[in-house]
């Protein structure tokens, strides 16, 4: 593991007028120079890193340990067309159709049509991927696998894909990624991973200009870094840098049932908003639907299994119900697979349907599926011979922080990539695999991009006494805001009752205020309320119980100590706090979106709204250009950044 750099290791100099107030500290030691700061270790932020010129210090940044990240996690493997018979052109038309009038098309073109060199690149980082030939990956020791050719590679069929096009390391494809590309930025001496630190917010400059940066004349800033909480040490850190690349992962915990890691709450898209970027669709949640439903567990049954044959039953009836669903049966795309086990689901009463692949040879199913096979076999289920209980999981979110290809969002110096960003690729519905792809194309085309923005900034600093001003004309000049045509914007309410109906309810119990409990209870609310199928009562519903735990959160002793006292948080418990009103302001956000979408596109389906609209239309979340105020009574409110803020002033103090 790379050694964290300390302050005077750094090759970055920051003269004082280019250094805001709440960077400065008389502790030193806790603010630390970088060049560039990226927030997530998994594919998109160490695509990014090792894309990077070794001549950048680059800081990446993992809330916990290394492999908590959903990169890690996944299966199925990387789409791309890589086949003589395929073709760019056929990929972008399956991707199109998943998306369901949603996708960006020059976006999705650009990112498709670097399929093949991106899987190039990570076989030359020493991805063992599957071959066509009989080499196993449990014999890798004497193999060069970054020799690897992308006609080297065995291809499988996913949902939605009209041919073999998804390139996979069995069937952990994730993991065996991440192994590879960990071990290269660990090897790389310009490279510093950071696990256990927590971001927490981005720290922006205002831009001015005679000419103004947005068309509509709002304010601008440029992101120079960001507050993070060490948790090995328990201590704040003020991170400066150059650039920040935001590759911190989804949403997916804010759900009961999750397949990915607990560190993925959503923090990154609510810290790009706070800083002045738009959001986009973030009411297409995109639920998986297969997995693994025996008791809480989050293991997902990789589509690639019903890609190569396996089949969906009634556990009761013993029908194979997706042939009279969709004429792609069980190879149709996710959200009508998801909604149909969940139809089942709901009739049969036992909370989940049959996966089986007992009619495969057996040979086959335990050599390709050999992390699948041997994991069920320990919770006492033979895939070969028995079948598998599966249910719908919240899995990827499609919507996120407005970026272009190139990963630059609305914020100069800040870029993001991964699950996090909305490039338009995914448009209503992620078609499967292309999520990996898009993390190594888009991380390596913001490493194109982001030492030319560095060293414009690099230079103008060095000009003394104007280098404020030449800043601000170098970060113009050399930043384009990625753009979205016929979009909608949210109208976001802060009220849904007034006080005095408040007051006049019943008040909610200390247990009610129990953060942990929240937590939980938000999970199943979001499950239940915003889950595969939606509607407005169920969505008023959610936000009239989100904003009574916030009003709740508020009466605590801690909510009074930050709202009331402005104190700020000194302890975990107290960044526990502050976490979970994140959490709940994000809900409020996402529900917000899907309830002013009156239609069902893709993985948003309202039972109120059944049909398409004529127009597709992304719905945006304007950035917030001032403090997002969470209502809690008439003279109370919660302020996350000046939270924040305060957090840390107290914290270095």
């Amino acid at each position: 593991m790379s050694q964290p750099h300390s302050a005077n290791q750094t090759r970055t100099t920051i003269p004082d007028n280019c250094i805001p107030d709440n960077y400065r500290s008389s502790h030193m030691s806790h603010i630390v120079k970088t060049d560039v700061l990226i927030i997530g270790a998994g594919l998109a932020g160490l695509s990014t890193a090792l894309s990077l010129p070794k001549s950048l210090n680059i800081t990446v940044l993992s809330k916990a340990a290394l492999e908590v990240c959903s990169s890690h996690y996944a299966q199925g493997g990387i789409a791309a067309s890589l086949d003589k018979d395929d073709s760019v052109s056929d990929h972008v038309a399956d991707t199109l159709v998943a998306g369901a009038g949603l996708c960006t098309l020059d976006n999705t073109a650009r990112i498709l049509g670097a399929g093949q060199q991106a899987v190039q690149w990570l076989c030359a980082q020493g991805v063992p991927f599957t071959q066509n030939s009989t080499n196993a990956l449990d014999n890798t020791s004497a193999q060069d696998f970054s020799q690897l050719q992308t006609s080297d590679l065995h291809l499988t069929k996913e949902g939605g894909h009209g041919c073999r096009r998804v390139a996979h390391a069995d069937d952990a494809t994730g993991r065996h990624v991440m192994d590879a590309l960990t071990i290269k930025a660990q090897a790389a001496t310009n490279i510093t991973i950071l696990p256990y630190h927590e971001a927490l917010e981005l720290l922006t400059l205002p831009i001015t200009s005679d000419e103004p940066f947005f068309t509509d004349g709002s304010d601008a800033k440029h992101c120079r870094g960001a507050l993070v909480f060490d948790h090995i040490n328990g201590r704040p850190l003020t991170f400066h840098s150059r650039a920040v690349v935001l590759a911190s992962g989804g949403l997916g915990q804010l759900f009961k049932r999750a397949s990915a890691p607990n560190v993925c709450v959503g923090d990154g898209v609510m810290m790009a908003w706070q800083a002045g970027c738009r959001l986009a669709n973030l009411e297409f949640i995109q639920f998986h639907p297969t997995g693994l439903a025996l008791g809480d567990s989050s293991f997902l049954i990789s589509e690639a299994l019903r890609g190569e044959g396996g089949r969906l039953y009634c556990p009761k009836t013993g029908v194979r119900f997706m042939l009279d669903v969709d004429a792609r049966a069980e190879l149709a795309p996710r959200d009508i697979v998801a909604r149909a086990i969940a139809a089942q689901i709901d009739n049969n009463g036992l909370g989940y349907v049959h996966l089986d692949v007992s009619h495969l040879a057996t040979d086959f199913v335990k050599a390709h599926f050999p992390q699948i096979y041997q994991t069920l076999l320990t919770l006492g289920i033979d895939i070969t011979t028995d079948p598998i209980p599966v249910a719908p999981t919240a899995h990827y979110s499609c919507g996120g922080v407005v970026t272009d290809a190139n990963g630059l969002t609305d914020v100069p110096g800040l870029y993001a990539a991964g699950e996090v960003a909305y490039t338009g690729l995914h448009g209503a519905n992620r078609l499967a695999s292309n999520s990996l792809l898009e993390c190594v194309v888009v991380g390596r085309n913001i490493a194109d991009h982001l030492p030319q923005y560095v060293t414009r900034l690099a230079n103008a600093e060095k000009i003394g006494n104007d280098a404020y001003r030449d800043i601000n004309q170098s970060v113009i000049e050399s930043w384009s805001v990625p753009t979205l045509t016929d979009a909608q914007s949210i109208i976001l309410t802060d009220t849904l009752f007034t006080a005095s109906e408040y007051d006049n309810d019943d008040k909610l119990s200390g247990a009610e205020a129990d953060m942990t409990k929240i937590t939980a209870a938000l999970k199943v609310l979001m499950t239940t309320n915003m889950g595969i199928t939606r509607s407005a009562g169920q969505l008023e519903q959610a936000l009239t119980q989100i904003q009574k735990w916030q009003v709740s959160l508020a009466s605590t002793e801690l909510g009074q100590q930050n709202i009331i006292k402005n104190d700020s948080p000194t302890n975990i418990h107290e960044l526990a706090y502050f976490q979970l009103t994140r959490q709940l302001a994000l809900a409020t956000l996402i529900i917000q979106s899907a309830y002013q979408r009156m239609e069902s596109r893709g993985g948003h389906y309202r039972h109120d709204y059944p049909k398409l609209s004529d127009i597709p239309r992304a719905s945006v979340v304007e950035p917030q250009r001032e403090p997002y105020q969470q209502h809690i009574s008439s003279a109370q409110s919660i302020n996350i950044s000046k939270t924040l803020n305060n957090m840390w002033k107290t914290l270095i103090a």
